[in-house]
Protein backbone atom coordinates (compact mmCIF):
# COMPACT_ATOMS: atom_id res chain seq x y z
CA UNK A 1 0.00 0.00 0.00
CA UNK A 2 1.16 3.70 -0.35
CA UNK A 3 2.40 5.78 2.35
CA UNK A 4 -0.07 5.04 5.47
CA UNK A 5 -0.83 8.69 5.80
CA UNK A 6 -2.17 9.32 2.22
CA UNK A 7 -6.32 9.08 2.08
CA UNK A 8 -7.87 6.39 1.18
CA UNK A 9 -10.42 6.08 -1.50
CA UNK A 10 -13.80 3.52 -1.37
CA UNK A 11 -12.10 1.34 -4.05
CA UNK A 12 -9.20 0.92 -1.04
CA UNK A 13 -11.74 0.12 1.07
CA UNK A 14 -13.90 -2.29 -0.90
CA UNK A 15 -11.01 -4.19 -1.82
CA UNK A 16 -9.92 -4.37 2.28
CA UNK A 17 -13.68 -5.53 2.35
CA UNK A 18 -13.20 -8.59 -0.04
CA UNK A 19 -10.23 -9.45 1.92
CA UNK A 20 -11.79 -9.84 4.83
CA UNK A 21 -14.94 -11.50 3.27
CA UNK A 22 -12.36 -13.94 2.03
CA UNK A 23 -10.70 -14.52 5.51
CA UNK A 24 -13.70 -14.77 6.86
CA UNK A 25 -14.69 -17.93 4.49
CA UNK A 26 -11.71 -19.19 4.53
CA UNK A 27 -11.95 -19.54 8.40
CA UNK A 28 -9.33 -17.37 9.29
CA UNK A 29 -11.72 -14.86 11.05
CA UNK A 30 -14.43 -15.52 13.63
CA UNK A 31 -18.03 -13.31 12.69
CA UNK A 32 -17.22 -10.99 15.53
CA UNK A 33 -14.33 -10.12 14.54
CA UNK A 34 -14.99 -9.75 10.82
CA UNK A 35 -17.70 -7.23 10.99
CA UNK A 36 -15.62 -5.50 13.54
CA UNK A 37 -12.86 -5.10 11.16
CA UNK A 38 -15.35 -4.23 8.19
CA UNK A 39 -16.66 -1.86 10.71
CA UNK A 40 -13.04 -0.27 10.64
CA UNK A 41 -12.80 -0.75 7.17
CA UNK A 42 -15.55 1.33 6.24
CA UNK A 43 -14.72 4.55 8.35
CA UNK A 44 -11.30 3.86 7.46
CA UNK A 45 -9.81 7.68 5.93
CA UNK A 46 -5.95 6.45 5.41
CA UNK A 47 -3.74 3.57 4.20
CA UNK A 48 -2.88 3.15 7.69
CA UNK A 49 -6.03 2.62 9.07
CA UNK A 50 -6.88 -0.03 6.28
CA UNK A 51 -3.51 -1.53 6.33
CA UNK A 52 -4.02 -2.43 10.10
CA UNK A 53 -7.23 -4.53 9.56
CA UNK A 54 -5.08 -6.70 7.43
CA UNK A 55 -2.03 -6.95 8.79
CA UNK A 56 -1.89 -10.24 9.91
CA UNK A 57 -3.60 -12.19 7.22
CA UNK A 58 -2.24 -13.70 4.16
CA UNK A 59 -2.07 -11.95 0.88
CA UNK A 60 -4.04 -12.98 -1.76
CA UNK A 61 -1.91 -14.97 -5.02
CA UNK A 62 -2.25 -12.63 -8.15
CA UNK A 63 -3.58 -14.89 -10.74
CA UNK A 64 -2.99 -13.34 -13.55
CA UNK A 65 -0.99 -10.07 -14.63
CA UNK A 66 -2.65 -6.85 -16.37
CA UNK A 67 -2.48 -6.74 -19.76
CA UNK A 68 -2.28 -3.41 -21.92
CA UNK A 69 -6.15 -3.62 -24.18
CA UNK A 70 -4.29 -4.54 -26.82
CA UNK A 71 -1.84 -7.00 -25.71
CA UNK A 72 -5.57 -8.78 -24.39
CA UNK A 73 -6.94 -8.30 -28.02
CA UNK A 74 -4.28 -10.28 -29.06
CA UNK A 75 -3.96 -13.00 -26.43
CA UNK A 76 -7.65 -13.45 -26.36
CA UNK A 77 -7.70 -16.43 -28.54
CA UNK A 78 -10.27 -17.45 -31.61
CA UNK A 79 -13.01 -17.65 -30.54
CA UNK A 80 -12.76 -14.05 -28.14
CA UNK A 81 -12.91 -10.50 -30.08
CA UNK A 82 -11.02 -7.57 -29.06
CA UNK A 83 -14.31 -6.27 -27.43
CA UNK A 84 -14.94 -9.05 -25.40
CA UNK A 85 -17.22 -10.74 -27.92
CA UNK A 86 -17.50 -14.44 -27.38
CA UNK A 87 -17.72 -15.98 -30.73
CA UNK A 88 -18.24 -19.90 -29.73
CA UNK A 89 -21.22 -19.03 -27.57
CA UNK A 90 -22.90 -17.15 -30.67
CA UNK A 91 -21.74 -20.26 -33.07
CA UNK A 92 -22.92 -22.72 -30.31
CA UNK A 93 -26.45 -20.69 -30.45
CA UNK A 94 -26.21 -21.02 -33.90
CA UNK A 95 -26.09 -24.38 -33.98
CA UNK A 96 -28.31 -24.99 -31.73
CA UNK A 97 -30.99 -23.05 -33.41
CA UNK A 98 -30.03 -25.29 -36.20
CA UNK A 99 -30.39 -28.46 -35.13
CA UNK A 100 -34.08 -27.68 -33.78
CA UNK A 101 -35.30 -25.90 -36.88
CA UNK A 102 -33.90 -28.38 -39.49
CA UNK A 103 -35.87 -31.33 -37.09
CA UNK A 104 -38.92 -29.24 -36.96
CA UNK A 105 -38.80 -29.61 -40.51
CA UNK A 106 -37.89 -32.53 -40.77
CA UNK A 107 -40.70 -33.91 -38.38
CA UNK A 108 -42.93 -31.48 -40.84
CA UNK A 109 -41.64 -33.65 -44.05
CA UNK A 110 -42.11 -37.10 -42.41
CA UNK A 111 -45.56 -36.21 -40.49
CA UNK A 112 -47.34 -34.86 -44.04
CA UNK A 113 -44.95 -37.21 -46.27
CA UNK A 114 -43.80 -34.80 -49.29
CA UNK A 115 -41.18 -32.49 -49.41
CA UNK A 116 -41.43 -29.16 -48.21
CA UNK A 117 -39.88 -25.59 -48.95
CA UNK A 118 -37.19 -25.66 -47.26
CA UNK A 119 -37.53 -22.74 -44.61
CA UNK A 120 -34.66 -23.42 -42.39
CA UNK A 121 -32.57 -21.70 -44.66
CA UNK A 122 -34.70 -18.15 -43.78
CA UNK A 123 -33.56 -18.38 -40.59
CA UNK A 124 -29.84 -20.12 -40.43
CA UNK A 125 -28.70 -18.11 -43.73
CA UNK A 126 -28.68 -14.92 -42.93
CA UNK A 127 -27.58 -15.17 -39.56
CA UNK A 128 -25.04 -17.71 -40.49
CA UNK A 129 -23.51 -15.10 -42.49
CA UNK A 130 -23.21 -12.54 -40.00
CA UNK A 131 -21.33 -14.68 -37.68
CA UNK A 132 -19.05 -15.82 -40.33
CA UNK A 133 -18.32 -11.95 -41.15
CA UNK A 134 -17.92 -11.05 -37.51
CA UNK A 135 -15.17 -14.34 -36.78
CA UNK A 136 -13.00 -13.07 -40.11
CA UNK A 137 -13.24 -9.63 -38.98
CA UNK A 138 -11.90 -10.45 -35.90
CA UNK A 139 -9.79 -12.33 -36.87
CA UNK A 140 -7.87 -10.38 -39.36
CA UNK A 141 -8.45 -7.20 -36.66
CA UNK A 142 -6.60 -10.03 -34.27
CA UNK A 143 -3.82 -10.43 -37.22
CA UNK A 144 -3.31 -6.30 -37.50
CA UNK A 145 -2.97 -6.34 -34.41
CA UNK A 146 -0.41 -8.81 -33.72
CA UNK A 147 1.90 -7.29 -36.92
CA UNK A 148 1.66 -3.96 -35.10
CA UNK A 149 2.68 -5.10 -32.14
CA UNK A 150 5.85 -7.74 -34.03
CA UNK A 151 6.78 -4.71 -35.72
Amino acid sequence: MPEPHLRASDTDRAAVATTLDRSLADGRLDLAEYEDRAARASAARTYGELAELTADLPRPARTEPRRSPVHQAVHAGAWHGAWGHDLRAAWTGWLTTAVIVVGIWLVSMLATGDLQYPWPVWVLGPWGVVLLARTLGERRGRDDDRRRLTA
